[in-house]
C-alpha cells in the first residue's frame, strides 16, 4: 500500500480498530458457543434458580422461558457483533478511501466502531442479566443506556459516512461546481 493510501485511511484508523475488534467479539462468541454452550446455558439456568422462589415464585415454566430467551439473546450478540462489525469495517475503511476531511474520517469511522460494539455486548449484557431479574424486558431497560448511545453513535457514524462519501461524489464530478 502507498504512503499516500496508508495517509488517507490514516485518520479512520481507530475506529477500524473497534470495527475489528467487534468482529473477533463476535468469532470469540462463537468459539464459545461451540466449545462451552452447555456451560453458558447452565450458567443462565443457576442464576435463574438462585431466585427461583423470590423472583419466580417456583414457576419452573417461566424459568425456562427466560433462560431460553436469554439464550437467544447470547446468539444475537454474536450475529449483532459479525454484522455490524463487518458494516462498521467496511464503512471505516470506505471513509478513509473518500476525498473527506479528518475529522470526518475519524468520526464516523470511531462511531460505527464503537456503536458496533457497544449493542453487541447490550445483547450479551442482557442474556446474562435477564435470569437473575425474572425477565428479558427488565434486563434490556436496565441496559437502555448502553443500547441507546451505542444504537445512535452507529447511525450518527452511518451518516457521516453518507455525507463524506455523497460529498466526494458530488465534488468529484464537477456538477455542484456550477
Amino acid at each position: 500500500m502507498s504512503n499516500i493510501a496508508i495517509a488517507k485511511i490514516k485518520p479512520a484508523k481507530l475506529g477500524t480498530f473497534f470495527a475489528m475488534l467487534t468482529i473477533l467479539y463476535s468469532f470469540a462468541l462463537g468459539a464459545t458457543f461451540g466449545l462451552f454452550e452447555d456451560d453458558v446455558k447452565g450458567h443462565l439456568k443457576s442464576e435463574a434458580a438462585a431466585v427461583k422462589e423470590t423472583v419466580y415464585k417456583g414457576d419452573e415454566a417461566k424459568m425456562k422461558k427466560i433462560t431460553d430467551k436469554s439464550w437467544v439473546y447470547f446468539k444475537r450478540a454474536h450475529m449483532h457483533a459479525a454484522g455490524l462489525g463487518a458494516i462498521a469495517l467496511a464503512v471505516a475503511l470506505l471513509l478513509g478511501v473518500v476525498s473527506s476531511c479528518s475529522f470526518c474520517k475519524f468520526a464516523g469511522s470511531l462511531c460505527l466502531g464503537l456503536g458496533s460494539l457497544g449493542y453487541s455486548v447490550f445483547w450479551m449484557l442482557a442474556a446474562l442479566k435477564a435470569p437473575g431479574l425474572g425477565s428479558t424486558g427488565d434486563a434490556k431497560a436496565a441496559l437502555v443506556l448502553l443500547a441507546q448511545p451505542a444504537a445512535g453513535l452507529c447511525i450518527l457514524g452511518l451518516l457521516f459516512a453518507f455525507l463524506a462519501f455523497f460529498k466526494s461524489m458530488c465534488t468529484s464530478c464537477g456538477s455542484c461546481q456550477d
